[in-house]
C-alpha cells in the first residue's frame, strides 16, 4: 500500500506545542520503526477495524493507518485534535477520532458490533482498569480479536506470570483462564518522550475457549478473595465465600496453601464448583 508523506512527529509536535500531560499518563513515542513493529503484531492488519486508546498526537496511529487498518481513536486531550485532524487528511476514509473517556464508552457499540483489534500505548493512569474491563464480563468470546498493549514491565510481567511467584496474581488469571497471553516487546524507557522511570512492554492476547460451566464473576470473587489476602492460608482468604472451603476439599486441594501456588486450571476448577 502507498503512504502519504508525513513530517516528523517531532515537527509536528512542534508545530502543535505539545507536550506529554502527566496528568493523563502520556508518553510519545517517537521511533517510527518501533511504532511499525508494534503495529505488525497482531498480523495483517489491511482493511481491519482497529481501535486505539489514548493516541496522543498519532505516532501508534499513522502506523496503524499505513498499514492499512480503519482506525477509531479514542482522545481526551484536545490539544492532540489537530495533529490527528492532519492524519485524517492524509489517509481519507481510514481514520475515526473521538473525543471522550475511553472509559466511559461502550466499545463494542462504538465499533458498530464489528469484530475489531485493540493496539494502544494505553495511558498508564487507565490502563489496567481498560484492562480488566476488556477481559471481564460473562458474554464470550469477545467482539475484540487481540489486545496489543502496552504497560509498564511490571504490570504486563504480572499478565503473563506462571503461578508460583510474586508476579502471579489476579491478572494472571483474567488473562489466561480463557485467553493466550504473551509478552510480545520489550520497550526501553529511553523510546519515550518524556522518558518513563520505568520500563514498558507490550502483551498481546487472543481469546480463547471459555472453560464449561464457570461464570466470570465468580471466578473474579474467588481472585478477589484469595489474592486480596495473598499472604494468607486458603482456608483463611476464601472463608468468606460460601461454600469455597468445601469445594477446596471436594477438589483435594490443600486449605493451607497460598493464592500465588495455585494453577490458572484450579481457580477455574473451583469457580465451577461454586457456579
Amino acid at each position: 500500500m502507498n503512504s502519504p508523506s508525513l513530517p516528523p512527529l517531532r515537527e509536528v509536535i512542534a508545530r502543535h506545542g505539545l507536550s506529554a500531560s502527566k496528568a493523563l499518563g502520556q508518553n510519545f513515542l517517537f521511533d517510527e520503526q518501533l511504532l511499525a513493529r508494534i503495529a505488525a503484531i497482531p498480523g495483517d492488519l489491511a482493511g481491519k477495524a482497529v481501535l486505539e486508546v489514548g493516541p496522543g498526537p498519532g505516532g501508534l496511529t499513522r502506523a496503524l493507518l499505513r498499514a492499512g487498518a480503519r482506525v477509531t481513536a479514542i482522545e481526551m486531550d484536545s490539544r492532540c485534535l489537530p495533529a490527528l485532524a492532519e492524519l485524517d487528511e492524509a489517509f481519507p476514509g481510514q481514520l475515526r477520532v473521538i473525543q471522550g473517556d475511553a472509559l466511559k464508552m461502550d466499545h463494542a457499540e462504538l465499533m458498530g458490533d464489528e469484530p475489531f483489534a485493540v493496539l494502544s500505548n494505553l495511558p498508564y493512569n487507565i490502563g489496567t482498569a481498560l484492562f480488566v474491563r476488556w477481559l471481564g464480563g460473562e458474554s464470550w468470546p469477545p467482539l475484540w480479536t487481540s489486545l496489543t498493549l502496552m504497560f509498564q514491565q511490571e504490570v504486563a510481567q504480572r499478565i503473563v506470570a506462571a503461578p508460583g511467584g510474586s508476579a502471579f496474581g489476579r491478572l494472571a488469571v483474567l488473562a489466561q483462564w480463557r485467553s493466550s497471553a504473551r509478552l510480545a516487546l520489550k520497550v526501553h524507557r529511553s523510546a519515550f518522550t518524556p522518558p518513563p522511570k520505568v520500563m514498558s512492554a507490550i502483551v498481546h492476547i487472543t481469546p480463547a475457549a471459555m472453560p464449561e460451566g464457570v461464570s466470570a464473576r465468580t471466578l473474579e470473587t474467588v481472585t478477589a478473595a484469595a489474592f486480596g489476602q495473598r499472604r494468607k492460608m486458603l482456608r483463611q482468604s476464601l472463608k468468606s465465600i460460601p461454600g469455597a472451603l468445601e469445594a477446596l476439599d471436594t477438589l483435594g486441594i490443600e486449605s493451607t496453601r497460598r493464592a500465588e501456588t495455585l494453577s490458572v486450571e484450579e481457580f477455574v476448577a473451583v469457580a465451577r464448583r461454586l457456579s
